[in-house]
């Protein structure tokens, strides 16, 4: 194996993320929409978003500042066990806590209906929709099942994050009757006509997983930055090198990483065939552990083919099986064949694959967020002199395992993750 770094042309990161925040807010003129004293429920969700805490913290200081009384919802559907308690354990290993953010949390599974979408009610949570304005944190970027206009943002944090388990299940079984966009359209319309929507800050990241763009936005112009931003976010999108893998290592999933654990975006497997041109194609998938900002939902899981008993070990199954039903997707929380070590799980997809050692193809990465550099075998060294935006950092070596049989963590050699 050997390091490799991709070179995206991308936009570099902001470099004063709290100034972003106070300068796109103060073009919305909130101070004639939110007088002094109205309480405002700002939404984060369970996603990894760079910077999350920083983003979050500037609103809450922003509104303070014209005079409102922020809080924190999680708005994350069915996440955290579908409890109180367990969205709150989520926020906290974002870094979003009472103490870090200067504001309370207000967590609660209750819900409210809010309008309706095909003859079903639409739900919203219940202590936002008691709020006096309801401020909606959004990351703009492709949806891990779908592709279309609006796919993972405003839309989807209104209508499933701020749904709950309750509105997440009903939407997801309205996104099999009548399709992703035109419930996420339509219901977002509904909420926005009927809940009190103060603004939505819009976050777009780079190819390296940094904040580069940053868009606050009012209720009457949503879908459309939200289309815009979209449009951004698949252009910046980071990707795998190479679309034929004969076994991809990912050392950690994670909800914190993907609603789906492992994005699909990259790694291929979708839970639907509606990508036809869709080109990467892994032959094994091996899966080694699992994010502690998970706290145990494994959701995705399933999409693997291979892992460790080390992973497994960390599964909340009710966590993991709530979120999966939620979604209608079952399959998302199945457990594949599990070994004792990253090394003998390694072996094993190797020697499942009908090809010699040294012409597999492999490559290793730390998740599939992190992606500027990756591990590559050395059947790819021809592909690789090839490509001027691949740079090669390290001469060809084996794998470094532990004596517990375990990868040595991935370092990378630059901020190029």
């Amino acid at each position: 194996m050997f390091r490799i770094k991709q070179v995206f042309d991308t936009p570099a990161p902001l470099q004063d993320i709290p100034a972003a925040v106070r300068q796109t807010l103060s073009s919305l003129d909130l101070e004639s929409r939110i007088k002094i004293g109205d309480t405002v429920a700002v939404t984060v969700g369970s996603r990894g978003i760079a910077n999350i805490a920083v983003i979050t913290k500037s609103v809450i200081d922003e509104l303070k500042r014209i005079g409102g009384a922020p809080f924190i919802v999680p708005a994350m559907g069915s996440h955290g066990g579908a409890t109180r308690e367990g969205q709150i354990e989520v926020l906290k290993h974002l870094g979003v806590t009472k103490q870090s953010m200067g504001a309370p949390i207000r967590s609660s599974m209750k819900v409210v209906k809010v309008g309706e979408l095909f003859g079903h009610p639409i739900y919203l949570d219940k202590i936002a929709s008691g709020a006096d304005h309801i401020a909606v944190l959004a990351r703009i970027k492709p949806h891990t099942d779908f592709k279309a206009e609006i796919e993972s943002g405003f839309h989807k944090m209104m209508l499933i994050g701020l749904g709950k388990r309750k509105g997440a299940s009903l939407i997801h079984r309205l996104f099999a009757r009548y399709g992703y966009c035109r419930v996420l359209q339509k219901g977002g319309r509904e909420i926005l006509k009927n809940a009190k929507i103060a603004f939505g800050l819009g976050i777009v990241e780079n190819a390296y997983d940094q904040t580069a763009k940053i868009v606050g936005v009012l209720p009457n112009r949503m879908e459309h930055t939200e289309k815009i931003l979209l449009r951004l976010a698949k252009a910046w999108m980071m990707k795998l090198p190479f679309d034929k893998i004969d076994v991809l290592i990912i050392d950690q999933m994670g909800k914190n990483i993907s609603g789906a654990g492992m994005d699909p975006n990259v790694i291929g497997r979708f839970p639907q065939p509606f990508t036809q041109s869709f080109n990467t194609k892994i032959g094994r998938l091996v899966v080694l552990d699992m994010t502690d900002e998970s706290c145990g939902n494994a959701v995705g899981i399933g999409r693997a083919d291979l892992t460790t008993k080390k992973l497994v070990q960390k599964i909340d199954k009710r966590a993991t099986r709530t979120n999966a039903l939620t979604a209608l997707m079952p399959a998302l929380a199945k457990i594949p064949p599990c070994f004792d070590t990253d090394k003998e799980t390694i072996a094993v997809a190797l020697d499942s694959i009908v090809k010699r050692r040294t012409s597999v193809k492999v490559i290793r990465i730390k998740n599939t967020l992190q992606l500027g550099e990756i591990d590559v075998s050395e059947a790819y060294l021809p592909l690789v002199k090839k490509r001027k935006n691949l740079v090669t950092f390290d001469e060809v070596k084996p794998f470094h395992f532990n004596r517990h049989g375990n990868l040595m963590p991935f370092q990378f050699h630059e901020n190029s993750h």
